[in-house]
C-alpha cells in the first residue's frame, strides 16, 4: 500500500477496530505514540483503500462523528454515518449514542 511509513501505521491500525466498535483520534494517537490527533486525521483523510481500510470508525474525542475523507459535513460525512449505522454503531443528536461501542487498543 503506498503512503508514508506513518501513514500506513495508522491504516494498520485501523484494521485492528472491531467492526460495531469505534476508537477517538486521541485514543489512536496514544496508541501510536502520536502526540497529534490532527496528524491521525490527516493520515486517514488519505486512506486509499476505504471503507477495506475501516478509518470510518475513527471519531472526535467528543464523541461526535467528526469527519471522513477530510469532511465534517455533507455527503462524505454522511458516508460515514451510514457506513457506522450498517455497523450497529449509531449517533443521536451528534453524539455516540452507545457508550459501550467505544473500544480501546490493546496495550503491552
Amino acid at each position: 500500500m503506498n503512503g508514508t511509513e506513518f501513514q500506513r501505521r495508522v491504516w494498520a491500525a485501523c484494521r485492528m477496530i472491531p467492526a460495531g466498535k469505534v476508537v477517538t483520534y486521541a485514543e489512536m494517537a496514544q496508541f501510536l505514540d502520536c502526540g497529534s490527533p490532527r496528524a491521525i486525521g490527516q493520515a486517514l483523510r488519505r486512506n486509499p483503500d476505504a471503507p477495506a481500510t475501516p478509518c470510518h470508525r475513527i471519531i472526535s474525542s467528543k464523541l461526535s462523528p467528526g469527519g471522513y475523507s477530510g469532511e465534517e459535513a455533507g455527503p462524505e460525512l454522511e458516508k460515514k454515518l451510514t457506513l457506522l449505522a450498517g455497523e450497529g454503531v449509531v449517533f443521536r443528536d451528534g453524539q455516540l449514542s452507545e457508550i459501550q461501542r467505544l473500544w480501546q487498543f490493546p496495550r503491552d
